[in-house]
Order: C-alpha cells, then structure tokens, then sequence
C-alpha cells in the first residue's frame, strides 16, 4: 500500500510521520525566536507610548491640563503605533515613493510660504496659509508617491535593495474557471504552487452565483468550485487569503483580476484563453494550467509504434478514433473496422492547436496479423516432411509372424 508522505503545517512541524531527532532542536527553537521577537516589538512600542504621555504631561501642549494633555498624548502614540503597524505591510518600492513624494510636498510647501510672505496677507492669515498648505502637500505627496512607488525599478540601482524580492510576499491570483476547473488543486498537491494564493471576494461571489443557480448543470459546477477552495485552503504548505479588494467601477470579472494582479504585483492562474490574452498584453504574469497540461503531455514522433483502443469511427472514410490517458485524440486511418479493440498503430504526423495537441497515425491489417498470426506446426502448412530419427525410434514396430510365435487365427483357417 501506499504512503503518503508527511506534509509540514503551518506551524513548521510535520503533520503525520514523525520529526526528524537531527532537527527537532531546530523547530523547537523557531517558535522562540518568533514569540521573543514579537516581545521585543511590543515592549519598544510600551517605551514609546510611555514617553510620550509623560512629555505631554510635562510640557502641557496647547496650554491643556495634565490629564487632557496625557490623553492626547496617548492618543498620539496610539496613532503613530497603527501607522507604523500599516507601514510594515508595505513594499519597499511604496515606502521610496511615498518618502520622495512627501519630500516633494514639503519643498512645494515651503515655496508657497516664502510666496505668501511677499503678500499683503495679515500675519494671523499667513500662518494658517502655511500650515494648510503644507498639510496637504505633504499628505498629496505621500498618497501619489506610495501609489505611484510600484514604478520605480530598484534593481537599476546596482542590487542596493536586492533583498527586497526574496523577502517579499508572491501572491498569485486564482480565476474562477481555474476553480471550477479543479486541477489546481492537484498542482498544489504536488507542491508545484507556493507562495500566497489570492482568492478574490467578487470570485467568491460568482462561485456562490453559480452553485445557487437553477440549472442542475451549473449548480454541480459551482460546488465543485467550493469543494476544490475547501481542498486547497487544507494544504499546509500553502496560504490561503480571501482579498477584500473590489473594483466597483469595473463591472468585468476579468478585468477586475488584472487590476487585484497589478495592485498586489501578483500573477493569475487561470485556464481562460482570453485573460490569459488581455493580461499578457498588459505585463501580467499568467500561469495557464492549460498550457502546463499541453507541456506534460508525451512526446511522439513519426514513425513511432504506439498500443491504443479504438473507441469510435471517426469522420473520414475508414478512420477510427482513439484517446490517450490525458485526453489526446488519436485519429487512426484504416482503423474503422477495429472499434473496440486494442490495436498497434504507426504514428505518421502530429498537429499541435490552441485546444490540445492531435495525433495522425495509420494501421496496417497484413502487418497486426503477422504480429498476431499464432505459430503453426510444420505438419499442418503443407506435406508431411519426413520423420525425424528420434520420432522414428519412439513408434512401435508392428509385430510379425515368425517360427516362435504363432499365426493369428484367420477365415482361411
């Protein structure tokens, strides 16, 4: 029987089977250094918010009392934590341009100010000019950087931020054709898939569309989307996330998919010729479970012999059809009268289409009898040859009638 190799968990370990005795230190030690930097970060974060309640305290901004100016400095540091917390989630070429843009901002506003300075503008005036012209700049520059940062080539800067791309999350995108399709999940299994698998909300949507649809055909296909996510979601080596991300002035689910590709700089599994088309077209990576089937698929030449099962006649005089285990259809001419039946073929020509790959080849009745023909004794194909000498001194001598042995009796007697 069989076994299934142990597969790791989300937690580092061996899920079935047993840990190696040479690593267990090793895994053992992982979950140490992931609590004891986590308890390094949160204890950073304590020193910050604790100083900055007791310089609000101290120094009584706005001429506020000490508890208020307390709270606000609490809330300040609570603030600055949470933007810090939703910076960490961000690429490095969002944080580069997010910085120059808000550098930008900032030079724009100070050029405003010394504008502002020459005018007739009352002093009182001037300051609030100044502040809110800088507010928005510099908030202008930094939405436009860090939207605008996925731009910037880093690798042109001589490998500077080289460790940018190994440190960096690869998502990948699932389609829902790819989905309903199923073998996905078979790829996945065989460890083929890595990374984060993106699965869109508005994906989701359409699923649950389909499996609630009326027509019995429709409805099967929609389960078998949710079947294959719920497989999928199990696989330990894998991550799973649902993206919240939704593009409601893009009606098209296809659409949708490059625009959710483009924001996370992931690539799209799908199966659909069309995506696959319009997402290249736009420099969108595209993993097409259709072309990696088409590239597993054997490789036969001309002249090759090969075994197949003639399953029905086909279109042309005297042609039969065959397939092989992963669907390739085999058109064998000569073949019309072995429906049914297994025979050897000789390959004459392959024709390779956007749908699949289809292979020509042509049967030879003489030949498949002489393969077939039983052999048969010597005796029966013609005269009779003569006789071996160990086959004549096997036969019995028939008896005759000598002195010692007396005549059989007979009529005449």
């Amino acid at each position: 029987m069989q076994r299934t190799p142990p597969r790791p968990s989300r937690a580092g370990g061996l899920s079935g089977g047993h840990t190696p005795v040479g690593r267990s230190s090793e895994l053992l030690a992982l979950p140490d250094q992931s609590v004891g930097s986590w308890w390094d970060m949160l204890l950073v974060r304590f020193v910050f918010v604790v100083v900055c309640v007791a310089a609000s305290y101290h120094f009584r901004p706005f001429g506020m009392p000490p508890l208020y100016a307390a709270v606000a400095g609490l809330g300040f540091s609570v603030a600055v934590v949470m933007f810090e917390i939703r910076l960490r989630r961000a690429s490095l070429r969002r944080l580069i341009g997010a910085a120059v843009g808000s550098i930008l901002g900032i030079l724009g506003a100070f050029l405003m100010h010394l504008v502002l300075n020459q005018t007739s503008i009352p002093e009182s005036s001037q300051s609030f000019l100044s502040v809110a012209v800088l507010l928005v700049m510099t908030y202008v520059g930094l939405i436009v950087g860090a939207t605008k940062g996925d731009m910037l080539n880093l690798q042109a800067l001589g490998g500077l931020f080289g460790s940018e791309r190994s440190t960096r999350r690869l998502y990948k995108v699932l389609d829902t054709s790819v989905i309903i399709d199923g073998r996905v999940a078979d790829i996945c299994e065989a460890y083929f898939l890595d990374g984060m698998l993106l699965i869109p909300q508005f994906v989701l949507r359409e699923l649950q569309l389909v499996a609630d649809s009326a027509d019995p055909l429709k409805r099967q296909r929609g389960r078998r989307g949710l079947e294959v996510l719920q497989r999928i979601q199990k696989m330990g080596h894998l991550e799973v996330e649902i993206a919240e991300d939704d593009f409601l002035n893009i009606p098209e689910v296809d659409m949708k998919l490059i625009e959710l590709a483009k924001r996370y700089d992931a690539k799209i599994i799908t199966n659909d010729f069309n995506l696959n088309k319009v997402a290249t077209l736009q420099g969108i990576e595209v993993l097409n479970v259709n072309q990696l089937a088409n590239a597993l698929k054997p490789v036969v030449l001309p002249g090759e012999t090969m075994r197949v099962f003639i399953l029905r006649e086909g279109k042309e005089y005297n042609q039969g059809v065959a397939y092989l285990d992963d669907g390739t259809m085999v058109v064998v001419d000569g073949a019309r009268r072995m429906i049914n039946k297994t025979i050897d073929i000789s390959v004459t020509s392959v024709h390779q289409t956007t749908a699949g790959k289809m292979i020509f080849g042509r049967f030879d009745e003489r030949t498949d009898q002489q393969t077939r023909a039983p052999i048969v004794p010597p005796e029966t194909n013609g005269p009779r040859a003569a006789a071996h000498p160990s086959e004549l001194s096997s036969r019995t001598p028939e008896p005759q009638a000598g002195p010692d042995r007396p005549r059989s009796v007979t009529s005449e007697s």
